[in-house]
């Protein structure tokens, strides 16, 4: 592996940190006593599968440039439960008649949740409670109270349904979206309570699960593609590095667009010297100036 992103493909009961710790022990076996930071793009949890980026050396640096693009996933719902974790490995808090469910009840029910709203997170997820991931605190048996996030649902369509019992769905998110949530949120909204038995995350902006067994390196162009390029001359590098802005000039479109009404992710220009990607960089009053410098290059 070298410093850039991979396409993993993580299976079902591994964590997401065990392919980070398997891409670790490579890199050392490689390279032996130089150590190369790794870590993934997004975490699935251990009942979900699908793709998971992994993140080496200085690409490391761009896990927030990745959250607010685009996810795609394929989920089970199970109707006529709510678990604790809102999962099927969870404990049933509530059970309900599913038995007046309909395709157009569903889609009813689903309209309402698409685009911005507000979702809590379930207390088994990522998210930080005194600097502590929630789920740590509710795996020990403490009360977890998570505030709502302000998330956002692009897409979502019912692809089949085997009623009264279960529905799969493909959805279309921003990053920070938690679909066990929208299992939950959706089977209150029908009373009968719901779950997620299966989750599979089909893809993340442009790139696709590789599927078991597989995986992708990318780098160059193929690196942050919803951005803009510009390419750098030797001198420009040196202004940058010295903190100077250079002229905007001509920008090259990115290689791969949002789909249309998407939010904008705000995301930086790619500047390219000698077909490494080497700097990210901001507007300023037409010029444009440095933001982070990806030291080697990806």
């Amino acid at each position: 592996m070298k410093p850039g992103i991979s396409l993993a493909h993580k299976p079902v009961g591994d964590t997401s940190f065990s392919l980070v710790r398997a891409a670790m022990e490579e890199l050392q076996a490689a390279r032996p006593g130089k150590r190369t930071p790794v870590c993934h793009g997004g975490t699935l949890d251990p009942f979900a599968e699908g793709l998971l980026l992994l993140l080496v050396g200085q690409a490391t640096r761009l896990m927030e440039l990745i959250h607010p693009v685009p996810k795609r996933y394929v989920a089970e719902v199970v109707w006529g439960a709510e678990t604790d974790n809102g999962d099927l490995l969870g404990r049933v808090v509530h059970q309900g008649d599913a038995s007046h469910l309909t395709p157009v009840a569903l889609e009813a029910a689903l309209a309402g949740f698409r685009g911005w709203h507000e979702q809590v997170p379930p207390a088994t997820s990522a998210k930080k409670v005194d600097g502590e991931p929630a789920y740590r605190k509710a795996h020990r048996g403490e009360q977890v109270v998570l505030p709502p996030s302000r998330v956002y649902l692009h897409e979502a369509r019912w692809l089949a349904h085997e009623l009264p019992r279960s529905s799969r769905l493909e959805l279309t998110c921003r990053g920070g979206f938690y679909v066990r949530a929208l299992a939950r949120d959706v089977g209150r909204v029908l009373g009968c309570g719901a779950h997620l038995s299966r989750l599979h995350r089909t893809a993340i902006g442009p790139w696709e699960d590789p599927g078991p067994g597989r995986r992708v390196e990318l780098h160059g162009r193929q690196v942050l593609p919803w951005c803009a390029t510009r390419e750098l001359s030797d001198a420009e590098v040196g202004e940058l590095r010295r903190e100077r802005p250079i002229p905007r000039a001509q920008l090259l479109a990115p290689d791969w667009r949002l789909p249309a009404g998407f939010p904008d992710p705000d995301a930086p220009v790619r500047g390219f010297h000698q077909g490494r990607l080497v700097m990210l960089l901001r507007e300023r009053e037409g010029q444009l100036a440095c933001e982070s410098e990806l030291r080697g290059g990806l």
